[in-house]
């Protein structure tokens, strides 16, 4: 294990902002694609360090480069950096002084986020009915699930009729307990909680865990329904940077040990929306680091079973029972994602007090779909089998099609998962998917998957459409790009 000193070495090396000066070329290299999108130069530079403010990567009292070196670091003229602090320092979020620099602001308002009205989230259901979505990963619901749901004769006893039970039918907390124990999970019924999909069970233990000012460690881009949560909560969402096989494990422990973070969220196979997969050593690490700085750790595992190669490694919880980690699933992508049952399986004491605030959000499940879930559940194992089938014939379709009409994209074929996470050469997404809608197809660009540091220069394109549909999406994707392509 990495001892404490070489782990702030570390995050010294991946984080801008623990320094007394933060060096112009690190600070550069968090700003991103800064330059593109709307406004003028000014105001992009101003609202990309004020993100970096608000996300915890700049941290009160934090000295900001000069002017004249972050001008050449970045490659504008001095005046257009002096310009971008002038307009944080009227936005109270750096102090000026003469003689002193440019510091972030060390006051409440500079310190804690104000909470976010609107989550970066909405963005994936804003499709037009008209037009293609490329939006959301849902995945039609297989052939085996439907003719489960045509065959459902649910037993409705008196007892089972009057159960409201916030943590969910007693049957389905220990069949979910006994599919995780054949997984290799050691679970019982009174570590389950049944919810309404894994975004309840993800905001659940969010609104549990975290209060203004905490400090959440997530990879650098990730779900929006968890970052949202976290900031609608007033907490800070920290991005550690996720590479070509997921989350950087050094820069976490690092993270762990400066930032002291009150809950790491993870989400290491085929991750939504990179789809990377964390190697075992990685994620041995990451259950070690919980059991031993006592952070805990939720893992999403909703994609987790949709392999091309039926490679799903255990859960985090498998490899460290003493470690405080929460493990989250659903039905949704594997069965019938409108059905909204998913679970989580946690440390029983957790599992009461999650209880209690289940009881004051929505009271419980509906006793329908859990008796309906029961009979899906018996079957999981073949429906997580074809819907990694049918996705992998998808999923090459899709990068067969994007090499036809967007071949200067750079793309990575996925071992897993619902969509392929494509790096633009040029430009910014944001920009390049407002042409795409003009064009009738609606895609989701980096910034909507953004922890703390923006990436707009990805855009997600899943492959859970018709064929027919992809095919015509990508179509026009194409010739938004040219469009788009045009104008820089």
């Amino acid at each position: 294990m990495t001892s404490v000193h070489s782990a702030n070495e570390r995050l010294v090396d991946h984080r801008v902002a623990l320094g007394a000066t933060v060096e112009a070329s690190r600070l550069a290299a968090r700003l991103g694609r800064w330059a593109q999108g709307d406004g003028t130069l000014t105001v992009r530079l101003a609202a990309a360090i004020a993100a970096l403010i608000r996300g915890g990567e700049l941290r009160p009292g934090d000295r900001l480069p000069a002017e004249r070196a972050l001008a050449g670091a970045i490659a504008v003229s001095r005046g257009t950096v002096v310009a971008a602090y002038a307009l944080l320092s009227e936005e109270e979020l750096v102090e000026r002084r003469q003689g002193s620099g440019t510091r972030v602001a060390g006051h409440l308002a500079a310190a804690l986020p104000a909470r976010e009205r609107t989550a970066r989230g909405e963005g994936l259901f804003s499709a037009l009915p008209s037009g293609i979505d490329l939006l959301r990963a849902v995945p039609a619901m297989p052939s085996l699930a439907v003719d489960v749901v045509r065959a459902h004769t649910p037993t409705l006893d008196p007892v089972t009729l009057a159960e409201a039970d916030p943590a969910g039918l007693p049957v389905l907390r220990a069949r979910l307990a006994r599919l995780f124990e054949e997984e290799g999970t050691p679970a019982t019924a009174a570590q389950i909680l049944v919810t309404h999909g894994a975004q309840q069970a993800i905001s659940l233990v969010v609104d549990e865990l975290v209060s203004p000012g905490d400090i959440v460690l997530t990879e650098s881009v990730t779900w929006p329904g968890l970052a949202d949560s976290v900031r609608r909560r007033g907490g800070r969402v920290h991005g550690v940077t996720i590479g070509p096989d997921g989350i950087d494990v050094d820069e976490l422990e690092a993270a762990v040990v400066a930032l002291r973070p009150v809950l790491i969220a993870v989400n290491p196979h085929h991750h939504n929306p990179t789809g990377t997969r964390l190697p075992a050593a990685d994620r041995q690490r990451i259950a070690d680091l919980s059991a031993e700085y006592g952070v805990p750790v939720l893992e999403d595992r909703v994609l987790a079973h949709i392999s091309f190669d039926g490679v799903v490694p255990p859960t985090l919880a498998a490899l460290r029972p003493d470690a405080p980690i929460i493990v989250v699933d659903s039905l949704s992508k594997w069965s019938w994602a409108g059905l909204r049952v998913g679970w989580l399986r946690a440390d029983p004491v957790l599992v009461r007090r999650l209880r209690a605030v289940r009881q004051l959000v929505d009271q419980s499940t509906s006793v329908p779909a859990q008796l309906l879930a029961l009979d899906l559940v018996e079957h999981a194992r073949t429906l997580r089998t074809a819907v990694g089938q049918t996705h992998a014939v998808a999923a090459e379709q899709l990068l067969v099609a994007m090499r036809e009409h967007v071949p200067e994209w750079e793309t990575v074929a996925p071992r897993g998962g619902l969509a392929v996470w494509a790096r633009l050469p040029v430009g910014s997404a944001t920009a390049m998917a407002r042409v795409a809608a003009m064009r009738g197809v609606a895609v989701a660009g980096g910034t909507e998957f953004t922890a703390s540091v923006t990436y707009d220069d990805h855009i997600r394109v899943p492959y859970t459409a018709p064929p027919e549909v992809l095919q015509e999406g990508v179509r026009r994707l194409g010739e938004a790009w040219q469009e788009y392509r045009a104008l820089l």
